[in-house]
Formats: C-alpha cells, structure tokens, sequence
C-alpha cells in the first residue's frame, strides 16, 4: 500500500470522524455557488443591472461574495484546527509505529486535498439540487420585473470549483506546515493533561460586569442621531465585555454554584457541576466568537427588516395619489396638473374618491415662530374616514396634538400646551394620537366653533388627494409611474409607485443582509457542533466508568442534555441579548417601535436553534449510549 493508499484509506475508513469536518466544508461550499448562481443569473446580469440602482445592487453582491468567501477560509480553517486538535491520540499512535513528523504533515494535507476536493464536488451538486428553490424565494424577496429562470450556471460552477480548489490548497499547504512537532507522550495524552482547577479573575469578572452593563446602559439611554456616535464605543465595549464574560464571569459564578453545598450535592447536580468549568473555560473562545458571529446575524437581519419596514410603513397609511402645489405654481398650472391627473387616473380606470382641504398654517410665539397646521375637527373627520382612521371629537375649549408614528431622526415636538384664541380665551391640548391624515409631522385639531376664533394665518395652501376604490397595486403602480415621468415628483406623491422605488432599492440589499446573515448563524451552530464532538470520545470513557458505579441511562440523558443545553445555548443567550439591544437601539435611532418586528426575527432564531439542539442532543447521546450500555 502507497503512502497515497493510507491517505485514501484513512479518509474512506474513519467516515464519521471526518463526517463532520466533510459537512461543514460542504456546506460552505453550497452557500458560495448558491450566491454565484444568483450574481451570474442572466436577468441579473443583463441591463437593468448596468445603472443606477441595479448597478448598486450589482455591486453590493460583489463585495458579498467576496465576504463569504473571506468568511469561508477563516470557517473551514477552523473546522481544520478543530479536526486536528481531536487527533492528537491518532498521530501519536501513527508515530509510535514509526511514521515521521514530516509524513504526518504528508498524510494531513493528502487527506485535506481529498476532503476538500469531495466537499467542493458535493457542494456545487448539492447547490445545483436547491438552485431552483433559491431562485423562487429569491424571486419572492427581489423586486424585479422578470422571473428567474431555472438555468444551467457554469459561470459560478467554475467560479466555485477554481475558488474553493485554491483555497483548500492553500489551507492545507498552512496546516501542514504548522502541525507542531508535540513529544510522543503529548499526543497520547491528547487533550486529557490536567490543566489544573479553572480560576478566574475577580478584578476581569468585574470588568467584565462594568464592561457589558455600561454599554447596554449607553445604547439603551441613547436617542436620535446620539446612537450613531455612540455605536461603536458601546460595539467595542460589549465585545470585550463579552470575551470577559466568558473567560472568567461564567467561571466566577460556577464556582460559587459549586461551593453552594445543597446544590452541588443534590441528585446529579456533582456531575454537572463537576466538569462544567473546566468545560467553559476550554470553550470560553469557541462561545466568545460563536456569541459575536450570532450577534451580528440578529443585527443585521433585524436592522435590514426594522429599515425596510420603517421605510414602507409610513406609505402604508395614506392615500393613493396627492398633490401639493408651492407657493409660486399659478392657478393655471394647478388646473393643467389636476386635468392631467384626472385624464390617467381615467385611461388606468382607476375609481378614486377626491378631496380638496385647504390647509390653515398659524404662527404662535410658543413654537418659534414656526409656522404650524392647525385644522378643524369637521375636516379632520373628513378626510380621517377615507383612511380608515377613527373620527375624533374635540370640545371647544380643548385642541388635539396629532403626529405621525414614524419620525425620523428624532423630530422635536411642539412645546405648547395652550392655544391664545383672538377672544384671549385659551384651547388647552389634551391628549396626543397617531396620525398621518394630513402631510405634516405634527398638526393641531380643534372644535369647528373654537376654529372660527383663531388668528389670522399666516398662509393657507390648497391640498388635493385621491383616494383609489378597489384598485389593485400594480395599476396604481404603472398610473403613479406615468404621472410622476410628466410632474414634478416632489409636488405630486405617488403612493404605490413610491412604495415599489423603495421596495425596488432595498430588496437587494436584503436579500445580500439576510443570505449572509444565515450564513453567520448557520455557522455559529456548526463551531458549537464541533466543540461538542470534540469532547465525545472523552465523554464516552468517564460515563463508561460512572455508568459501573451506578448511573442510570435515564440520570445519563438528563446530565448530557444539560450539558449540551449549556453548550447550546449559553452563546446564543448572550448573542439574543446583544442582538436585543442593538435592535432596541434601532429603535432609539428612528424613533420608531420595532418590538414586535424585533421580537419575532429573534423568536425565529431561537426556534432554529432549539431545533438544531434537540437533533444534535439526539444524536450525541445515542452515540454515548451505544459506548455506555
């Protein structure tokens, strides 16, 4: 048998030791040729690509693809390290029959070229296998005017294959060469040389404390443009706070579990307890990176949907066309815009119900000298019910506030709690309600009698909507295109084309945030994955011996699921955390809520993460089982 055979034979014959290994780097593989199909689809390389938006998002999938590759070296290199580290006893039982360091540097890159070459074979077969069903959810989540087509993609076939070949290449030529020469009785050992009672540090587990509660303190408190500064000292701050957490906070609080007596001792808690620091201080890394990786995914998903929903809710509730002429159009070319408007929406057949409110601004010394809308009750209601608004009703000595939900940037409310009327008598403001009826940020709404009794304005505007009947989007969405190529857009507002120009910008780039987003996650769940195989051989031998002393397969389930339940999820706790306030964070800086949105992009994570758990745990403690009984 060749040296080359051994190779070959080792791969073939240890299949589920390099399974795991094997998988990962498959899976990498099919994330990279998956996104290549897309940058190198014919509708999305053809004209609408080649300016404007679609230049931009042509662009942004570049520097995404060269993101996962970048991230896919430093993934499978770790795989890589993680692999060998569990080999440690193999190539010292390969050296006790007298094989050289030199051949083990051999036998490790053979074996990496062979996995790497099968892994990059089975990953471009696998992505081919799902390429349609990526193309339909693509389709879903782009807004593009053409399907995308099913087709036979060799342009990212041998992007992927010449990609992915230099890199396992690379890889093992740096992994060869950087296997260290350990003494013989090392790498018996392998991993079992005592490392001594884990201690941590109580001036680190303080900082560690002051470190996360003082960012989280920051991004909570912080409001407006202020997150935007204040973003990456608290990013910088968390991330170290989080290595402490890990490396000697988790540490700290074990070892005051344990010295706990009635918890230690009670049912199988010793075991648990037993090994667990130990456990946290060899993972502390694995869990410091997995929780940042995790964190980044949650960020990043949660801030492309809370943007993409804060852009297109505020379109949502308003009406379907509207015209503002300023100051300087004539009456002329009013009566020319509305003839036009009127002529499309007729030719579209679009039924619209049409209002024309005059718009009364006010100047008070209260709100420096900034002009104000002030509307009366009967009008409100008005144009209220065409957009499915509650009607209000003022009393005459009172006044509404009303605002939109959505405020960018943090928009300055009136400080005036009573409106002078010309009587001298006062309209105290009440109560404040959400409302985008009229096309200001903020309006007053008084009584039709205490109306009459204002001041003079300063200026009065005409205001013209059309509110469409049964229409469907994308009627609308060609009739608001047709208008908007002949008027000037910022006088007249187009409700569903706008909302498609937006839709149209942004669906890029959330498509690229959410792919690389669960690449991230997916990829945190695979660190964990290897962390836990790694101590499986381990965990084998110390419940094959406390098995003897009495431990019962049904103690043995509990403690091991415990176990890989800490695991699992400490990281990801932390991670759900971070991702919690960075997104409440996002809140602060738009002023807008996003609770909802953002607890369902995290409820969803967890599930998958407690899905990935609960078939991780089932498989690792059927192997335990099989050694133990």
């Amino acid at each position: 048998m060749t040296f080359r055979q051994f190779a070959v034979n080792n791969v073939i014959r240890n299949k589920r030791l390099y399974m795991a290994y094997f998988l990962s780097s498959l899976f990498m593989v099919m994330v990279f040729f998956t996104f290549n199909i897309f940058t190198y689809h014919p509708v999305l390389t053809g004209g609408i690509m080649e300016s404007g938006t679609g230049q931009d998002a042509s662009f942004g999938m570049d520097v995404a693809a060269v993101m996962i590759y970048i991230f896919s070296f430093f993934f499978v290199l770790y795989s890589m390290g993680a692999f060998l580290k569990s080999r440690k006893k193999e190539f010292g039982l390969l050296m006790l029959q007298g094989i050289s360091t030199w051949q083990i540097r051999l036998l490790v890159f053979l074996e990496n070229i062979i996995i790497g070459f099968l892994a990059t074979i089975g990953g471009i077969l696998v992505g081919l296998l799902f390429a349609k069903v990526i193309l339909l959810i693509a389709e879903n989540i782009l807004v593009i005017e053409e399907s995308l087509y099913f087709y036979i993609p060799w342009q990212a076939v041998a992007t992927t294959f010449i990609s992915f070949a230099a890199l396992f290449l690379f890889i093992s030529f740096f992994i060869s060469i950087v296997v260290k020469n350990h003494k013989l009785i090392d790498l018996i050992k392998g991993d079992k040389k005592s490392k001594g009672e884990p201690k941590a540090s109580k001036f680190l587990t303080a900082v560690a404390v002051i470190l996360l509660g003082s960012g989280y303190v920051t991004a909570f408190i912080v409001e407006g443009v202020h997150v935007i500064m204040a973003m990456i000292p608290v990013i910088i701050v968390v991330v170290i706070g989080t290595y402490f957490l890990f490396t000697q906070l988790s540490v700290f609080v074990i070892r005051k579990l344990k010295n706990k007596q009635s918890l230690f001792w009670k049912k199988t808690n010793m075991l648990l307890f037993s090994d667990l620091a130990y456990r946290m201080k060899d993972n502390a890394r694995t869990f410091f990176m997995v929780a940042i990786i995790s964190t980044v995914a949650f960020s990043a998903i949660g801030t492309l949907f809370g943007f993409n929903h804060f852009m297109t809710h505020g379109l949502t509730d308003t009406y379907s066309f509207t015209y503002a002429p300023n100051e300087e159009t004539t009456e002329e070319e009013i009566e020319e815009t509305l003839a036009y408007v009127e002529t499309v929406l007729a030719e579209g057949h679009i039924e619209t119900v049409n209002k024309q409110p005059l718009l009364h601004f006010y100047e008070f010394k209260e709100i420096d000298k900034k002009s104000i809308l002030i509307t009366p009750e009967s009008q409100y209601n008005e144009l209220a019910q065409l957009l499915g608004y509650d009607t209000v009703t003022v009393a005459k000595d009172e006044a509404l506030l009303a605002a939109l939900d959505v405020a960018m940037g943090g928009y300055d409310m009136p400080d005036m709690d009573e409106i002078p009327l010309e009587t001298g008598e006062e309209l105290t403001v009440t109560d404040t309600l959400q409302s985008g009826v009229f096309p200001e940020i903020v309006y007053y709404i008084v009584a039709d009698e205490a109306y009459d009794n204002l001041p003079e304005p300063i200026s009065q505007d005409p205001f013209y909507v059309w509110q469409a009947v049964d229409a469907d989007h994308d009627t609308l969405v060609e009739a608001g295109e047709i208008i908007s190529n002949h008027l000037d857009t910022y006088e007249f507002q187009p409700n569903d084309f706008t909302m498609y120009e937006v839709s149209v910008m942004f669906s890029p780039i959330l498509f690229i945030g959410l792919f690389i987003g669960i690449v991230f996650f997916v990829s945190a769940g695979s660190f964990l994955y290897f962390r836990l195989y790694n101590d499986l051989e381990d965990d084998k031998q110390k419940f094959r011996a406390i098995t003897k002393l009495g431990l019962s397969e049904k103690e043995l389930k509990k403690v091991l699921t415990r176990q890989t339940a800490i695991l699992f999820f400490t990281p990801i706790a932390a991670a759900l955390i971070h991702g919690a306030v960075a997104l409440n964070a996002l809140s602060n800086a738009f002023q807008y809520d996003l609770f909802l949105l953002s607890a369902t992009i995290l409820g969803i994570f967890f599930t998958i993460q407690v899905l990935y758990f609960i078939i991780v745990r089932y498989f690792y403690i059927k192997q335990i089982k099989e050694a133990v009984f």
